[in-house]
């Protein structure tokens, strides 16, 4: 399904005018779109100069913040003038091609059932695949390998169009929330079709983009299909100004994605890796946001001391985290072991009468492995407001005993579900952690009931991937159609 693509951008000669540039980006399938203004509809010519302004705007006022991560972490630097230009691969043949946007790391995972099932039902398309962040493209390139993978465009006119240009997608899927005016003019104005999928806007959101509906009415129009998680966020969509014959309700496809097999072949080799025996009782705190790392640790040393076979292991949601989290673990007096050590050498063995090491997972894309070994699974991301929750799903198709703090809008629907099923619990803070953990420890019976719900509730919901690539089938024939007549 992958094409030939020059994985470097062509340079550019010096010696072509403005004129024969521009020709050269809006080239599409060797036909040139004489004649065509680049926005079409009412109010697009003025949209992307405003827009351009506000960014630089935005830019220069945040410049000073992110200068300093620049330098302090690298953050922002990878990948910088790619996207500032819109240097994406160039795609070489004029097979019909389906782009997908996914911001970060879990937007790229839940790609995997729809990018198989898609080579099964469409093996003459050409699947891409973008994302914004460093740790974004790794997964990307690491979980496709077989696939173009790149930066998206930052949302600047000439950075989306030039990326359209190079890209020349028939279809254009933005994963979950990703709503950039020009990317999707661009797409729109290119002749491509636009899809939002696995779509998804908290109250928070909805909010912000309601006080923006009069300047966002143009490119909420241009979206040709909006594939919702719930019939709440269908409705918020549609609200907003997409038209409702565009909107469906198809489910979340990162149910599809999940692994429920504790015995998978990534899971299994992490336990010999790290040094677990069946015996061990693990508990993993995942996607742990600064200050949750304190309270899952508070919570296992007071739970270690009636269960001395526990095992801790810390996921931190945050590359840039990892050092920091290992050095306050150590100020600490924990020992620890980095799941990046263990290619140097055997797992670090405490002295007799001393406790194990807490485990740190300081590795991208690997935690979806990692929930297999909970028993007690507890999700970062909601004990600190501001960051919505995490992904709970995963834990739960495992089996695991899942708890979750009170900060959980991304997640309000799977939350109430598996509360309403007894199937995870909520800790409003750390103290509850501490004697929740304790509680599940005590009475496995208990725990093992509330996990097995958690598991059913996951499973029953599969079938959003097929319910999705209906509704990017259906793009697909209405622009092979377009094309033919």
């Amino acid at each position: 399904m992958a094409g030939m693509v020059h994985r470097q951008p062509a340079p550019r000669s010096p010696s072509l005018r403005p004129a024969a540039i521009e020709a050269r980006l809006l080239l599409r399938n060797g036909v040139l779109l004489r004649g065509q203004p680049f926005w079409i509809g009412k109010g697009f010519p003025k949209m992307p100069f405003a827009l351009n302004l506000i960014y630089v705007a935005l830019l220069f006022l945040l410049a000073p913040v992110l200068v300093y991560r620049m330098i302090r972490s690298g953050k922002y630097r990878e990948g910088l003038w790619e996207k500032f230009r819109g240097n994406a691969p160039l795609r070489i043949g004029g097979q019909p091609c389906l782009w997908f946007h996914a911001v970060s790391v879990g937007e790229v995972l839940l790609l995997r059932p729809l990018v198989r099932e898609m080579a099964r039902r469409r093996p003459n398309w050409e699947v891409v695949i973008s994302t914004t962040t460093t740790t974004g493209l790794a997964v990307a390139r690491r979980t496709f390998p077989d696939l173009i993978t790149f930066y998206a465009p930052l949302d600047f006119s000439w950075a989306t169009r030039r990326a359209m240009a190079r890209i020349r997608p028939t279809v254009l899927a933005l994963v979950e929330l990703e709503l950039w005016p020009n990317l999707i003019r661009a797409a729109k104005a290119s002749g491509a079709k636009v899809a939002i999928i696995n779509a998804r806007l908290s109250i928070r959101s909805y909010r912000g983009y309601r006080s923006l509906r009069r300047p966002l009415g143009t490119t909420l129009r241009c979206i040709d299909v909006v594939a919702a998680q719930d019939a709440d966020y269908a409705r918020r969509f549609v609200e907003l100004g997409v038209p409702s014959d565009r909107v469906s309700v198809t489910g979340s496809v990162k149910y599809d994605g999940l692994e429920s097999d504790r015995n998978n072949a990534q899971t299994r080799d992490l336990r010999k890796e790290l040094g677990l025996s069946h015996s061990d009782l693990v508990f993993v705190a995942g996607s742990t946001m600064d200050g949750e790392e304190a309270a899952a640790l508070g919570a296992y040393r007071a739970a270690r001391l009636q269960h001395p076979s526990l095992r801790l292991i810390l996921v931190p949601r945050h590359a840039e985290r990892f050092d920091d989290v290992a050095e306050w673990l150590a100020r600490n007096g924990e020992a620890v072991v980095r799941r990046t050590q263990l290619a140097k050498g055997p797992v670090h063995v405490s002295p007799a009468g001393c406790p194990p090491p807490v485990i740190l997972i300081d590795t991208i894309g690997e935690l979806g492995a990692v929930w297999g070994l909970a028993d007690v699974a507890f999700v970062g991301g909601s004990l600190v407001p501001g960051r919505g929750g995490q992904n709970m799903m995963e834990p739960a198709a495992y089996g695991a005993s899942v708890l979750f703090g009170p900060h959980t809008s991304n997640f309000r629907e799977t939350v109430e579900q598996l509360l309403a099923r007894n199937a995870a619990c909520r800790v409003a803070n750390a103290d509850e952690l501490k004697l929740k953990l304790q509680e599940d420890l005590d009475d496995p019976e208990a725990a093992a009931t509330r996990a097995a719900a958690g598991r059913s509730f996951v499973l029953a919901q599969h079938g959003a991937s097929g319910r999705t690539l209906a509704e990017l089938d259906r793009l697909v024939e209405s622009s092979s159609t377009q094309k033919s007549a």
